[in-house]
């Protein structure tokens, strides 16, 4: 590792200007803060935390389309652990829990699926959250329940994709981002070529990491060599998970039950083409569709800077609530909710 770092702060100098350089999934700002690799690397060096926090982005308006779901009569709610504190516009999935309503935690879509098979007088719904790590599960958990003819089993889509989500922080003039460190979860379900052009086409280098600290420098090495030489190219740094194709079989199943929508990202706003919603064959199983549900259309909260972080404009402790207002007992912001939550990482193991 010494060896990668020496290298770092040889072509930094020679490089000759400060660098900024994104992480794209909430594991490795948690690595990153709990390994403190900020304080190792060239401080001509920036790492910026993106919206990779599968909960941080998921918007209010989904949060209150949940509760909302949650409080009808003979329904069940079931969704991730780390969803049930994230607020919506008057209060979380745990609150409404509190005040009667049957919401559950499960640690996979299937469970929920068995669940609804056990009830059937219950309407049984799953908060589908995550990007395309965990989306073709949820595809697969529908597809089951449309051979089992499940008719009381739906999902509520809140899910997001990543390459997207990246032009839409390259094409936004207040960002400025040299490189990316590329998600290693989301990379091995759609693997390289979804990422190509972030270099052909805006000429920033991008390389896929693993989880490890010496994976994270190599990373980063792997970004700054590209700038020295003037090269942008798509690498790959974590040969031994990821694939260039990816997993195709899991895209095969993720395209067959969904097909893109735009979506709404806490406190970014929508962007085109980043949600996925159910193709019309399996619209029964539309919890949106059968529900209706009521949200509330309150703002971000005043002060919160989550979304100035999501997009790399700020980072944690240049949000003024940071440490005082917001902290993991009494989060503000979703930044701060989920363990992946760069706000949470920060002020866990220092900003």
């Amino acid at each position: 590792m010494k060896q990668m770092i020496d290298e770092l702060h040889h072509l930094t100098g020679t490089i000759g200007r400060p660098l900024k350089l994104m992480e794209v999934c909430g594991t490795h700002t948690v690595e990153i803060f709990r390994h403190g690799i900020r304080s190792i690397i060239p401080n001509t060096i920036t790492l910026l935390s993106g919206p990779g926090c599968p909960v941080c982005v998921t918007s209010i308006r989904d949060v209150d389309a949940a509760i909302s779901i949650a409080k009808q009569p003979n329904t069940v709610l079931v969704t991730f652990g780390d969803m049930m504190r994230v607020p919506g516009g008057k209060q979380s999935l745990l609150e409404a829990r509190s005040e009667g309503a049957d919401v559950r935690v499960m640690y996979s879509p299937m469970e929920a699926l068995t669940l609804a098979q056990e009830n059937s007088s219950k309407k049984v719904v799953f908060f589908a959250t995550g990007f395309e790590t965990t989306s073709p599960l949820i595809a697969g958990t529908v597809f089951a329940a449309f051979k089992k003819m499940v008719r009381n089993f739906s999902i509520l889509s809140s899910h997001k994709t990543v390459p997207l989500a990246l032009k839409a922080l390259l094409d936004a003039p207040d960002v400025r981002v040299d490189g990316f460190i590329l998600p290693g979860h989301v990379s091995t379900i759609i693997g390289l070529v979804p990422y190509e052009f972030v270099a052909k086409d805006y000429r920033k280098p991008a390389v896929v990491t693993g989880f490890e600290a010496g994976e994270i420098i190599e990373g980063i090495l792997m970004i700054v060599r590209q700038i020295a030489k003037g090269e942008a190219k798509v690498e790959n740094a974590y040969p031994t998970v990821v694939r260039p194709e990816g997993n195709p079989r899991a895209v095969e199943i993720l395209n067959d039950i969904f097909e893109p929508s735009d979506a709404y990202w806490r406190g970014i706003g929508v962007l085109p083409g980043t949600g996925l919603k159910l193709r019309d064959r399996y619209q029964e199983f539309d919890a949106e569709a059968r529900f209706h549900p009521q949200t509330t259309g309150v703002p971000e909260p005043e002060l919160c800077s989550c979304g100035d972080i999501l997009r790399g404009v700020k980072v944690p402790t240049e949000c003024p609530l940071f440490g005082t207002v917001c902290t993991p007992e009494n989060p503000v912001g979703a930044c701060m909710v989920s363990s992946e939550g760069s706000c949470a990482a920060a002020y866990r193991y220092g900003g």
